[in-house]
């Protein structure tokens, strides 16, 4: 029955010890059955973040009971929260013993606590995977821990963190954060800039250039590339919002798409045919699978690939090639000790990652 520390993706704490000494007032009141979660000393009415009010203090440290959660003020009641000194900013960050939070999970949310029940009873175990079956992860209905229970639970408990914290879920708050230039601009990978000022511009695949710009986001990945005012970068949930309305592909599937033997990265996918650049990590194996719809042909580029396709087996060493007519049978492992690098060669009517049935599968994805 272990302490869980929950911990956001998108966050930067710069005080570390002064983490470390919250983390261990949160655990105290773990054990002692308390969920807690951790609110910001807040340094500034801000209106994008929630805040937690401090009820009754809790022994003779920092830590209060909640009071109530509270949603994004407007400015005037987030200044009159910070003049009270009552006030934390919600950080989204959680401790709690794993058998309290599913004691109340399944007091608040029933039906949330039952289906994934029901998820974990059925997954399977395969390596180093766990796989849990699409269908009965999709039937769990989705909310927030704050939602969820925090709000509703009579054992909420907040630990104040002062530690130099920063929400990085957008890009001007990466900005604030960055190093930057004499002219205000922070930059990353392969960029060039003439004449701009107090703007983020990140290359991750090719050379940005940019002129006569200021306050602009700039991101370019291989498959897209995101042009904003500083002031309007929240507005990219729109833009995700058009690209599901026209079902793009750029709104389900990353360019750079990982597997339990590795990944692959798209480059080039058009109309009859599609080129991957694939890694396959050391001692790890595709399925034995066939296609439908595609034929395929591969050249290792890195490493030795054992490849089988139907009854034979080939060892194909670097700039060698082989030929996977529609409807054989194949599969490719790497035996050795580094990482196999192919170009797969896609031609076909049809080129979705659905026209595939697996035969076998090391890591339990074989139809039943």
């Amino acid at each position: 029955d272990p302490v869980l520390l929950v911990l956001p993706a998108d966050h930067m704490i710069l005080d570390h010890p002064a983490l470390h000494q919250a983390i261990e007032q949160g655990g105290q009141l773990a054990e002692q059955e308390r969920l807690v979660t951790f609110g910001i000393v807040p340094s500034a009415p801000e209106t994008g973040y929630g805040y937690i009010k401090k009820g009754d203090r809790l022994g003779d440290g920092a830590a209060c009971a909640v009071e109530r959660f509270v949603e994004k003020p407007d400015l005037d009641t987030a200044r009159s929260y910070l003049e009270s000194g009552d006030y934390l900013w919600n950080s989204g960050m959680f401790m709690f013993r794993a058998s309290v939070f599913l004691r109340e999970l399944e007091k608040f949310e029933p039906e949330m606590s039952s289906c994934c029940r029901q998820a974990f009873a059925a997954i399977e175990t395969s390596q180093d995977y766990l796989t849990i079956p699409n269908d009965l992860f999709a039937a769990c209905p989705a909310n927030s821990i704050d939602y969820a229970v925090m709000e509703k639970t009579a054992d909420a408990a907040v630990v104040p963190l002062d530690a130099s914290w920063n929400d990085l879920g957008a890009w001007t708050a990466v900005w604030d954060v960055a190093e930057k230039d004499p002219n205000g601009n922070a930059i990353s990978g392969d960029v060039l800039l003439e004449q701009v000022t107090n703007s983020y511009i990140e290359a991750n695949s090719r050379m940005v250039a940019a002129v006569g710009v200021n306050d602009t986001v700039i991101i370019e990945t291989s498959d897209a590339v995101l042009v904003a005012d500083k002031t309007q970068v929240q507005g990219v949930k729109k833009i995700v919002e058009l690209l599901e309305a026209a079902d793009r592909s750029e709104s389900k599937h990353h360019d750079l798409v990982y597997r339990p033997w590795g990944s692959y990265r798209s480059l080039e996918n058009t109309d009859g045919y599609q080129v991957k650049h694939i890694i396959v990590n050391p001692g790890q194996a595709l399925s034995l699978q066939m296609h439908h719809h595609r034929a395929e042909h591969w050249t290792i580029v890195r490493g030795e690939a054992l490849v089988t396709r139907d009854d034979e087996v080939h060892r194909l060493k670097v700039n060698e090639s082989i030929f996977l007519p529609l409807g054989c049978r194949h599969r490719l492992e790497n035996p050795g000790q580094q990482e196999v690098e192919l170009i797969e060669v896609q031609v076909g009517d049809y080129l979705g990652e659905d026209d595939i049935v697996r035969f076998e599968d090391v890591y339990g994805r074989t139809e039943n």
